[in-house]
């Protein structure tokens, strides 16, 4: 067994903690059909990226798991449990950090612990906590309009882990951001996420973003959406930017491209 193998191996035998059973999604009374029988296993600790042409249905699929929407067919299920509606261990992030502009980011980040209840010292030491893992301990008291675009999106993410969340839903949050910007929060998402072990949900239109941090890429169809092909990363961590260059990355790569072409 390789070094990526064994790495792979206690993830797939992981229990499942979200899984879709044929979600089917329509709007306009059913004259458009976003999502059609898609169906997935994601176990627990993977991080899963979504990607597929634009309006097949990935930030659909997003918001049906993090109970924004219902399904007009079929379960999205989470610990084993249909989602019903919002649910206080699913969080989600946008491409959009949506930061309150007269909040300082420490304001921000302590919004999900005001919305559930009182917010306590240990509460606000622990935003605290948070800024300074997303390393912005010397913004804590700075208002968005004081901070770049990769910053404000570094207060959204410790926005996200504040809610405590386990599973955390991402919708292309860094797909605005410069290319050097992106690399380096895409290597501190991976940190953080490692460190705090939350099952993540990824959505990009960036095929060697989607390999770079998932275990495993789910490769969806044109409208109507549904999952064609799952590709499993079997790359070892901690995940490097080097990697990228080398042939079982491109390999990887070309299958995903493969699979986006042949649709």
């Amino acid at each position: 067994m390789t070094a990526a193998q064994a790495d792979a191996e206690p993830r797939r035998a992981a229990p499942t903690v979200v899984a879709g059973d044929a979600i089917v999604k329509t709007f306009a009374n059913g004259s458009v059909t976003a999502l059609d029988r898609a169906s997935f296993d994601i176990p627990k600790g993977a991080f899963v990226s979504l990607v597929g042409p634009s309006g097949c249905g990935k930030s659909t699929l997003l918001r049906l798991i993090a109970g924004l929407i219902a399904p007009s067919q079929g379960a999205a299920i989470v610990h084993g449990r249909e989602v019903t509606g919002p649910r206080p261990d699913i969080a989600m992030m946008f491409q959009k950090a949506t930061l309150l502009e007269w909040r300082t980011s420490l304001e921000n980040v302590l919004l999900p612990t005001e919305l559930s209840g009182t917010v306590t010292k240990a509460d606000r030491a622990r935003a605290l906590d948070l800024l300074n893992l997303v390393g912005l301990k010397d913004f804590a008291f700075a208002f968005p309009a004081q901070l770049s675009g990769g910053m404000q999106q570094r207060v959204a993410l410790a926005r996200l882990l504040q809610t405590g969340a386990d599973i955390l839903l991402l919708d292309e949050p860094f797909g605005a951001l410069d290319e050097f910007t992106r690399e380096h929060l895409n290597l501190e998402l991976l940190r953080i996420v490692g460190e705090f072990g939350a099952t993540t949900i990824f959505v990009t239109h960036n095929i060697n973003e989607a390999i770079f941090l998932s275990d495993q890429v789910f490769v969806m169809t044109p409208r109507p959406g549904k999952i064609a092909k799952i590709v499993d990363i079997n790359l070892p961590r901690p995940r490097t930017l080097a990697m990228q260059l080398t042939p079982e990355f491109n390999a990887l790569a070309e299958d995903v491209r493969a699979t986006l072409g042949a649709l």
